[in-house]
């Protein structure tokens, strides 16, 4: 649930920064997304984006700490 709530957020906030690297480069006084669909299409990506880059670092996190004390579920 945690990774959820914090991939929702930082999805709008890659949304800001992608839009301002957009108006920078191109002269821009402003963006128009053309709606709310294409809004919701570009969050849901980095909604996914920021998920999965979290659902890996948990991942990594888990198994760090795990060897660390020992505790290896791997059978290999």
């Amino acid at each position: 649930m945690i990774r959820m709530a914090v991939a929702g957020v930082l999805g709008f906030v890659l949304i800001v920064i992608e839009s301002m690297i957009v108006i920078e480069l191109k002269g821009y006084h402003g963006i128009e997304f053309g709606g709310i669909a294409p809004f919701v299409s570009v969050w849901a990506m980095n909604f996914f984006l920021v998920f999965s880059i979290l659902t890996q670092v948990t991942n990594w996190y888990q198994n760090r700490v795990g060897f660390e004390n020992g505790e290896e579920d791997n059978i290999y």
